[in-house]
């Protein structure tokens, strides 16, 4: 698998080293007293506002491994920056620097504006190579002799991802396609299933206890019951020889609150993602889960929360996992789930491999990686909004994927996140056609 180039632009060691003035300020605000904090801006793309943390003179130099902000350039966007910005010829960053409380009332920041400092940016050969664009301390505000000093380093290094896209609408067993550049290969195939009974090829070699959360839910004749719930669902991800490496299995059903058509936070519904167990044959195990749900009011967003799994962890240790990822996804005009740990030392892997490791796969595990060596982007996936032709695209940071394993299981997460977007739906709503069972259909 070849990956493709993508650009990182990350600010760290931020610091703010401000004299102590003996004259009164007129907003009331000093900024020796008061917090700090700045907008960091590239052009068309969402400032990032962080706290700036005040040091003495005398303190030493901030440690520049200490990430505040980063962006994530695709191609597209690197074109963009290509034009000028802020009237320079390049296109640059810009740190605009605030003592007091973050917000603003009535269009008016609260905070006093300290200063600004731009950094322009040579983004030429980034893909390639890291590019250090400033480090170091500057003079900020009107006073260039007694002002405020800012403290922060900008760099740019090459920040290689996997991209993959269905073909389709997952509901429909698309192949799975690698992108890089303009040429599409497929790489996996997808096989969604909505029949509970469908399962049972998973299981006929294995009958035992802990292979039941593959098919929790036994044959249910009550179908009234069946119209107030969604359940059942399977994701099956094979590679091109047909052989199964990652699922999502659907094991809580998605369910209307008392009194209501929504699936509410309160009781989600969940998924496992699993991949193979190669100490047996047609055996799996559990590597992270899922749990869904509807927001509260009539715009109500997808809810989502992932959480990896302990090694082995099975039905008993189900809820000890790691949480990893948070976030509300707008149910009309879609959006992205997102693995983003966003601060943090930069290159640090999530996960160093041991050598016996089946497929010298990255597993994620208790036992071989802390959570604090967790940063950084990790993997993105699109989601759009109820009602929509999804064909859901993801990108996955090279550094974590060692195997067609590594890649597979989070192509499952991506369906099972898309297909969280249908089954969280209000319930007074109809399923597409392809989701409902055989049964549900007439």
């Amino acid at each position: 698998m070849d990956p493709c180039s993508f650009v990182k632009v990350l600010v760290a060691g931020l610091a703010l080293r401000i004299p102590v003035s003996s004259k009164p300020t007129r907003t009331g605000v000093h900024p020796t007293t008061s917090p700090c904090f700045c907008e960091i801006r590239l052009p068309n793309l969402p400032p990032q506002t962080v706290v700036v943390p005040l040091i003495s003179p005398r303190s030493s130099d901030p440690d520049v491994h200490n990430i505040s902000a980063s962006f994530h350039l695709e191609q597209i966007e690197l074109k963009k920056l290509s034009s000028s910005c802020f009237g320079s010829s390049k296109p640059c960053l810009e740190i605009v620097v605030y003592a007091g409380r973050q917000g603003s009332t009535c269009g008016v920041s609260l905070g006093k504006l300290l200063g600004k400092f731009r950094v322009p940016l040579d983004l030429e050969g980034a893909h390639e190579k890291p590019i250090v664009f400033h480090s170091g301390w500057v003079s900020i505000g009107k006073s260039k002799l007694d002002g405020a000093q800012l403290h922060l380093n900008v760099r740019a290094q090459p920040d290689l991802r996997y991209v993959f896209q269905f073909d389709g609408e997952i509901g429909s067993s698309p192949q799975v396609f690698q992108i890089q550049g303009n040429i599409r290969q497929p790489i996996f195939s997808c096989k969604f299933s909505s029949d509970r009974s469908s399962r049972s090829g998973l299981m006929q070699h294995d009958s035992s206890n802990k292979k039941r959360w593959l098919c929790p839910f036994g044959n249910v004749q009550d179908r009234e019951r069946d119209k107030r719930e969604r359940k059942g669902w399977l994701v099956m991800i094979h590679d091109l020889s047909g052989s199964p490496v990652a699922a999502a299995s659907m094991v809580t059903p998605f369910v209307p609150s008392p009194g209501s058509d929504r699936v509410s936070r309160s009781n989600p519904g969940a998924w496992l993602i699993l991949r193979p167990d190669h100490r047996g044959e047609d055996s799996w195990r559990p590597w992270g889960r899922l749990e869904a749900w509807r927001e509260r009011g009539s715009g109500g967003g997808l809810g989502s929360k992932f959480e990896l799994m302990a090694d082995g962890g099975g039905l008993a240790r189900m809820g000890s996992g790691l949480l990893l990822a948070e976030s509300i996804i707008n149910a009309q005009k879609g959006g992205k789930f997102l693995i983003d740990s966003g601060h943090g030392k930069s290159g640090t892997p999530i996960s160093n491999s041991p050598a016996s490791t089946p497929h010298s796969s990255g597993d994620f595990s208790f036992s071989n990686w802390p959570y604090q060596s967790y940063c950084g982007f990790v993997m993105s996936s699109t989601v759009q909004g109820e009602r929509k032709c999804s064909k859901p695209m993801v990108q996955l940071a090279m550094r974590h994927v060692t195997c067609m394993e590594d890649a597979a299981v989070f192509v499952a997460l991506s369906a099972a996140v898309d297909l969280s977007m249908d089954a969280c739906q209000l319930f007074s709503r109809k399923l597409k056609k392809q989701l409902c069972r055989r049964n549900d259909r007439f």
